[in-house]
């Protein structure tokens, strides 16, 4: 994809200078970028690889002696990774979802599919489900019966809406990504051994056979618009409520949402996340990389969850916690300190112990 620099500019609305008509038809780092490339330099430690670069333009941080690199145009750049999102959206070829319907792909009579849809060879969309308009949908991703979804769905290759679910506009969902699945609900005629252990946080109980049957998810998911799913990733359907993300809320590859949960807006969740049924989690709450919300809890708005952190309990509004089990970060960052002191700790107690020993043999 062509563009001049002076296009650039203008769509990332940013500063320009140079050879405005210089063209360039795709991004590089700017060591390897060659006289075609637009370099993405924007931090004052790129400049030895534009140096050794042969890119005639860049993206550079502002204040930057372009010229004294050997470029012919720059951009300027206050906030590098705002200006790389808009790189990546102008510049990205995107994906191939054909023209129209492939022949191999079925739609059922009865569902209502907007013109103008891109599906692909073995995709199938169920009976009386409902699709805005401008969907694209991947080779053998599915959506199931009664689902409901708005404008501008993407679906990658294998992804999966499950019955009943609804879904707003501009949903992306990754290869593989499930919404919809059963929750994992199961239940013993008596009490489990998992829940006399949860009972009485103690390993002593009566040993006796167990046989789980299954609680079906009788509820759907509702997502809002412009949520995104990564790869690999599930959202399960509530038990007898609607499990529910809410709008802006982007979700990583690998994470586990389960049934019941009410997640807020504008929320992100990292690789390998996981969040229990029925927990409620705010708006614009960041679960970093696996870490891990407890059954049943809250989670107030704009909390930050450290990566592998592990929440047993509510979270106010506003925290920013860390551990296992977490706690705010200050604290964890004090118990981290201690616990790199123990060793030399227990070294001086064993020194009184034997000291103390010594004084009383004499």
């Amino acid at each position: 994809m062509a563009h001049n620099i002076a296009e650039l500019a203008q769509a990332l609305g940013l500063q320009a200078e140079g050879a405005l008509n210089l063209i360039v038809t795709h991004a590089a780092e700017p060591g390897e970028a060659g006289p075609d490339a637009l370099a993405l330099a924007m931090d004052p430690k790129y400049a030895e690889g534009l140096t050794n670069g042969r890119a005639r333009a860049a993206i550079v941080w502002p204040g930057a002696d372009w010229q004294d690199f050997g470029l012919e145009a720059a951009i300027f750049a206050p906030r590098p990774r705002w200006a790389m999102a808009g790189v990546s959206h102008v510049m990205d070829p995107g994906h191939d979802f054909g023209t129209d319907v492939h022949p191999m792909a079925f739609i059922d009579p009865t569902a209502q599919v907007a013109k103008g849809a891109r599906v692909g060879p073995f995709a199938s969309v169920g009976a009386r489900t409902r699709i805005g308009p401008g969907a694209r949908i991947g080779p053998n991703a599915s959506i199931a019966e009664d689902v409901v979804i708005g404008a501008d769905l993407t679906l990658h290759a294998g992804a999966r809406i499950a019955a009943r679910c609804v879904i707003g506009n501009r949903f992306i969902g990754q290869p593989n990504a499930v919404v919809g699945g059963c929750g994992f609900s199961f239940v013993t005629p008596e009490p489990s051994a998992a829940e006399d252990v949860r009972s009485t946080l103690s390993g002593d109980r009566e040993i006796r056979q167990q046989k789980w049957q299954r609680i079906n998810s009788l509820g759907g998911v509702r997502i809002g618009d412009d949520v995104e799913l990564g790869a690999n990733s599930s959202i399960d359907r509530g038990t007898v409520r609607d499990t529910v993300i809410g709008s802006g809320t982007k979700i990583d590859s690998v994470c586990q949402i389960g049934h019941n949960v009410q997640m807020g807006e504008d929320c992100m969740m990292c690789g390998m996340a996981g969040v229990a049924g029925s927990a409620r989690i705010g708006n614009r709450v960041l679960l970093a990389g696996k870490s891990a919300v407890n059954d049943n809890i809250f989670v107030g708005d704009d909390v930050i969850v450290g990566g592998a952190a592990r929440v047993f309990t509510n979270v106010p509004s506003g925290r920013a916690i860390l551990g296992d089990p977490a706690t705010k970060i200050e604290t964890q960052l004090e118990i981290r300190k201690a616990l790199r002191r123990l060793p030399r700790l227990a070294a001086k107690v064993a020194e009184l112990q034997k000291a103390i020993s010594g004084q009383k043999q004499t």
